[in-house]
């Protein structure tokens, strides 16, 4: 299977699948001297693991990673540090129950993609999904961690569910500090807990929804980005497109853009202490591709989750007509999860970003 790697100068490749012995990655392109041991990246793992609460699918995986290459200590690193050689990093799976798929191996779940990998590949791991589960998104988590290092301190990448289901938070009643106090990774406490009781009509019914997470990175220089093919916009745009269940990305005001009129729209600008300073952020900190040094805003959008109890209509693989329900352990709102997984794909495409510009203007 091909397509596995993400990233131009500072690159990963993930590797394994939900029901296997291990899920890894390699990431390459790690400059040597930073400081990286496997505490550095398990706080991120920690938050995107599964069994942290009834919201969530029950499946116990501590999610312990483990550095395998591309590190070294002695007394002149004062610690252990990366090499500038490929970091490979590796997760156990130790609670894999690939019994609870057996009723669906010759049937395609809708809106799953078990049709789409059969007609490809001629062959397709059931058990979970094999390739096409979110597990996957455990690497994309461990290999983010390590992006941060890259970045260093002065970027902070912050990111929250802000709607479930047709549900959205409060804006006037925001706050970061509420993001660490609840399941949801919710910005809004009051409709955090008014989303559990959601979650657990939706559990209680065999059925799933989906959800809208939000991005925000701070601190990012003027810059960063590339005219065309390179836009920082489109690259964090296609990064978010490929966690699984995401529908939509958008930046900025996004698709709000289009109701409004030039006036309206344009970040005005006007004098500030150290340069230019912004009335509003309307294009998500990108202009032309290029940073402005404002933050940087994604939105995306999380169908909801493919694996239900509720039966549903399908087809086998001989193309019989019956019906199916999962009914295995499976997230109700896969974008509760999502929300690591979210800033760790920011973290990889600004990483990049970030050597590809010094590469470029030798900064």
């Amino acid at each position: 299977m091909s397509h596995n790697t993400f990233g131009h100068v500072f690159r990963f490749t993930t590797w394994g699948e939900s029901h296997g012995p291990s899920i890894g990655a390699v990431v390459d392109g790690c400059p040597a001297g930073i400081p990286l041991t496997e505490a550095d990246l398990q706080p991120w793992l920690d938050q995107r693991r599964p069994g942290t609460s009834r919201h969530v699918t029950p499946r116990q995986e501590p999610d312990q990673v483990r550095i395998l290459s591309g590190v070294f200590e002695d007394d002149r690193t004062n610690g252990q540090v990366t090499t500038g050689t490929p970091i490979n990093l590796m997760i156990e799976n130790v609670d894999a129950r690939s019994k609870d798929y057996s009723d669906i191996r010759d049937k395609w779940r809708p809106g799953h993609a078990d049709y789409t990998y059969d007609m490809k590949y001629g062959v397709r791991d059931y058990r979970g999904g094999g390739r096409s589960s979110a597990r996957e998104t455990a690497m994309r988590v461990a290999a983010g961690g390590i992006a941060r290092k890259v970045l260093g301190p002065d970027i902070t990448i912050r990111a929250a569910l802000v709607q479930v289901g047709s549900r959205a938070i409060e804006r006037d009643r925001w706050d970061w500090n509420t993001v660490s106090t609840n399941p949801f990774f919710c910005p809004d406490a009051e409709t955090a807990a008014l989303w559990a009781d959601d979650m657990d009509a939706l559990r209680r019914d065999g059925n799933s929804t989906g959800g809208v997470v939000e991005v925000v990175v701070s601190g990012v220089p003027v810059g960063w980005g590339a005219p065309v093919y390179g836009k920082l916009d489109s690259e964090l745009a296609a990064a978010m497109m490929t966690i699984n269940a995401v529908k939509g990305v958008e930046i900025g005001a996004g698709f709000a853009s289009a109701a409004m009129t030039g006036v309206e729209a344009a970040d005005e600008m006007r004098k500030g202490e150290t340069g230019p300073a912004f009335t509003s952020n309307h294009n998500g900190g990108v202009l032309g591709g290029i940073s402005t040094g404002q933050d940087l805003v994604i939105r995306f959008a999380v169908k909801p989750t493919s694996s239900i109890r509720t039966e549903r209509r399908t087809l086998d693989r001989e193309l019989n007509e019956t019906t199916i329900a999962t009914h295995g352990r499976h997230d109700p709102c896969v974008a509760i999860r999502a929300v690591p997984v979210g800033e760790a794909m920011a973290a990889l495409v600004l990483a990049d970003q970030k050597l590809r510009h010094q590469a470029q203007l030798n900064a």
